[in-house]
């Protein structure tokens, strides 16, 4: 079932891997909340946040190093975690080797979908969670 809107969760030092897959997910159009695209100027940024947390329904959770060590990063995801909405709704994107147990000792048990390999394998990978043939640009 296509997402109705997917919250994208990241470290901002990942945020040029962060964009790229925001651009993958509009051109599949598929709603993304992406802080740095959905979150103008002088708004309360950590309201925003919690709102889109609410509302989205598919969760996204780009690991890397800097990401286990971010603590809005953190929140988010014991938000994901205690929020039915996201049950079965949570993908863990391997961008980098990193000790994934720092953010949650449940996250050994999720199937990661792994960008180490090449975006394309890692976005045709993630595409078809929701069955969506993978188009280049």
């Amino acid at each position: 079932m296509k997402p109705a809107e997917i919250f994208l969760s990241h470290s901002s030092r990942d945020r040029a891997f962060a964009t790229r897959l925001a651009g993958l997910l509009d051109r599949h159009r598929l709603k993304v909340f992406y802080s740095r695209k959905s979150i103008r100027g002088a708004q309360q940024w950590h309201d925003e946040i919690g709102q889109a947390l609410a509302r989205c329904n598919w969760f996204l959770l780009i690991l890397s190093p800097t990401a286990v060590s971010s603590e809005w990063v953190k929140r988010e995801l014991v938000y994901a975690l205690q929020s039915r909405r996201y049950r079965k709704h949570i993908a863990p994107l391997l961008l980098k080797p990193c000790k994934i147990d720092k953010l949650s000792w449940t996250l050994s048990g999720f199937q990661r979908i792994d960008f180490r390999r090449g975006f394309e394998d890692g976005a045709r990978e993630l595409l078809a969670l929701w069955q969506i043939p993978y188009k280049r640009r």
